[in-house]
């Protein structure tokens, strides 16, 4: 943990900053999970979870969190955003992928909506895979 607040505390930014360490506090709330910082060093980590797909491929992965990359705000949302579309027209100017959502910063959105959007992510994951405090 003390690596993620260094990481955290890092961020030049002075927006990306503080909108990375309100995530942090918005995550912990939601998740109730400790972060930890990726191996790449570049995201923050609530929850994980091991998986094996019919392949014979598993690993393990982050439950839910986010990267406050240069040019926006990373959030990942494992396996995706499912059935999300009304909390996702509530949520504020986003652009989506498979897994992530990409904000350019916590003033173009609705942080209860993503609060219910992360929240909602977990609770899907969780009929997938058991998710687990890291």
């Amino acid at each position: 943990m003390d690596d993620v607040a260094t990481y955290l505390d890092n961020i030049e930014h002075p927006t990306r900053n503080a909108d990375a360490k309100r995530l942090d506090a918005i995550f912990r709330s939601v998740t109730g999970f400790d972060p930890w910082l990726s191996p790449n060093g570049k995201m923050v980590g609530y929850g994980k979870y091991h998986y094996t797909y019919d392949s014979g491929h598993s690993g393990t992965a982050l439950a839910t969190g986010f990267a406050p990359a240069k040019s926006n705000l990373t959030i990942y949302i494992m396996p995706g955003y499912l059935k999300m579309d009304d909390p996702l027209s509530r949520l504020g100017k986003h652009k989506k992928g498979k897994s992530c959502l990409y904000i350019n910063k916590l003033a173009d959105i609705d942080e209860d909506v993503l609060a219910e959007i992360i929240r909602l992510g977990l609770n899907d994951l969780a009929t997938r895979w058991t998710v687990e405090a890291t």
